[in-house]
């Protein structure tokens, strides 16, 4: 099929003019339907239709799995500074969290300096992460920690409250006034004794993955300068990828954590629907998660430990079954002997040859591992973007209903363009779409049944080249958001979790990404197999062009 080329610059203001008139209110969710599949979707089957859902929760397929615990050794790590390497220069006097805090905010300013800006950060809390270094340089003197992650610097995508620093969430018309408290993963990670750094950038609302924001400037991929980061967590990914921190949190809606952990050459989770608070953070609606990205599975099963759990001011999070506490990091000397992993390959067909090989090489090295994997048949997995795109732009487009008139001619070209198409979405269409959800969520919680985990890509290529022009002014290609999207959607709309992993790199260098997706409420199996991939070589945290070390 034939797609609309990509736009961006004079032609796309121009674009958004047009969009906000009566013609282009028609012309144009004409040409989103079309690109984005979702006029296929009337045409699917009654069958494949379930009832309204009347909740968010995730339908497990079972009860929770229950396998003989096995203590395989950690993964050794990646290339850059670890929360357990820099727990250990702590404790030996090597470096104190004041110096490496320090290290890390010159090293965020050297970025955004480069050219083109390879900056991850948009608020930077100099003040308060020198303090928060400060205070942990005592505690590790008198030998005192709050835990391995006392000291370690983190970064807070900007669209979760970070106390002191502004909540924009990608956009300018958004008045830039000082949260007053934290977020809760914020918070609980503070009480840990992590220093947070500031906020990283995010393409506007979080509503394209392509990394641009005209309203930012925004960071490059650091594999490749001349490509684009993903997003909507894009300075996260960043920050992640190029050793600035070991760990940092995103928000993921359709794809937001997976898709720059992806395209930087990274780890990133999104959780179980309610496994981790959403207060204090910008997000609505009933696709959007919060979770983090890392350099490692040891980091990433770390910083998930400390954010998740039951918390009052969200209630979502009460679903959540009763769990050990440092089960996630246990789950990652699980291996993967007898786990049952489901391959669609109606889906994998859709990806790149380059996607294709890595992941299946990484499948392969998973089977000699004592992994089974299966065929899997899904119907509705094909549709779940066009599923997706209907149900997280409505629920924005709602949200934002008093912006949108009172400030719609600030936000950026491309997401004018956006809100315009979704006006002619109806009612109806909205609800018809959550009846096939419901359907999409009863088909994985078969499929859960008979597999452990369900593996796809986690995008469809690699990174995509940008141009000047595009950083500086964004820009819309259906084609790019179906690339890196087009598997995403399915974890949202379930909410079930689904882990990116680096498996390899393309002809060009770039990383490529395995997508795990696992039961409800089984994140320590998907951490079990990521560790196990990272464990025998077959998933691995590359060093970047650009990088840095937060250990000299």
């Amino acid at each position: 099929m034939a797609r609309t080329p990509r736009i961006s610059g004079a032609p796309l203001e121009k674009l958004a003019g047009f969009a906000r008139s009566t013609l282009g209110g028609l012309a144009l969710p004409r040409v989103l339907r079309r690109d984005l599949g979702i006029d296929d979707l009337a045409a699917l089957p009654e069958a494949l239709r379930g009832d309204l859902p009347l909740d968010t929760r995730p339908h497990p397929g079972r009860p929770p799995r229950t396998r003989e615990r096995t203590d395989l050794p950690l993964p050794e790590g990646p290339w850059s500074a670890s929360a357990a390497r820099l727990a250990r220069a702590y404790e030996r006097g090597d470096v104190t969290p004041r110096e490496v805090t320090e290290r890390a905010l010159a090293e965020a300013k050297r970025l955004a300096g480069q050219k083109p800006s390879m900056g991850p950060m948009c608020d930077v809390d100099e003040a308060g992460a020198l303090e928060a270094a400060d205070a942990s340089t005592q505690r590790w003197r008198e030998r005192r920690p709050l835990g391995l992650l006392d000291g370690v610097p983190w970064v807070v995508k900007e669209q979760s409250a970070v106390k002191g620093l502004p909540r924009r969430a990608g956009s300018a018309y958004i008045p830039a006034t000082p949260e007053t408290r934290d977020s809760t993963p914020v918070a609980r990670m503070r009480a840990q004794g992590v220093v947070t750094l500031g906020t990283t950038s995010m393409t506007e609302l979080g509503m394209t993955p392509n990394g641009a924001n005209a309203k930012r400037v925004m960071p490059r991929n650091p594999h490749d300068p001349t490509r684009n980061a993903g997003g909507s967590s894009t300075g996260t990914g960043v920050a992640v990828a190029t050793g600035l921190v070991p760990f940092g949190l995103g928000c993921d809606g359709g794809g937001s954590i997976r898709i720059p952990a992806a395209i930087n050459g990274v780890f990133g989770i999104k959780p179980t629907w309610g496994r981790v608070s959403r207060s204090g953070d910008i997000a609505t609606g009933t696709v959007a998660h919060v979770g983090p990205l890392a350099s490692s599975t040891v980091d990433l099963a770390r910083s998930l430990e400390v954010m998740s759990g039951p918390d009052p001011a969200d209630p979502q999070t009460f679903a959540a079954p009763p769990r050990e506490a440092g089960s996630f990091l246990a789950a990652l000397g699980g291996g993967v002997r007898g786990l049952v992993i489901g391959v669609p390959d109606s889906e994998w067909i859709d990806a790149s040859e380059a996607v294709q090989r890595a992941g299946r090489a990484a499948l392969a090295a998973l089977e000699k591992e004592g992994a089974k994997l299966v065929p899997l048949k899904l119907e509705l997995a094909r549709h779940a973007q066009a599923l997706g795109v209907v149900t997280i732009a409505c629920e924005c487009r709602s949200s934002v209903r008093d912006d949108w008139k009172r400030h719609g001619g600030e936000m950026s070209a491309d997401l004018q363009v956006t809100f315009a198409a979704l006006d002619a979405f109806g009612a109806l269409e909205y609800l018809d779409v959550q009846r096939l959800r419901t359907g999409l969520r009863q088909e994985l919680a078969r499929a859960f049944r008979e597999i452990d985990v369900l593996a796809l890509p986690t995008t469809v290529t690699g990174a995509v080249p940008v141009s000047e022009t595009d950083m500086r002014t964004g820009f819309l290609d259906t084609k790019v958001i179906d690339g890196l999207c087009r598997f995403n959607f399915l974890g949202n709309l379930t909410g079930l979790p689904a882990l990116a992993a680096p498996v390899g790199v393309d002809g060009n260098g770039l990383p490529l990404s395995l997508q795990l997706v696992g039961d409800a409420w089984d994140e320590a199996t998907l951490l079990a197999v990521g560790a196990h991939l990272e464990r025998i070589g077959a998933a691995s945290v590359r060093r970047p062009r650009v990088s840095f070390d937060l250990l000299p």
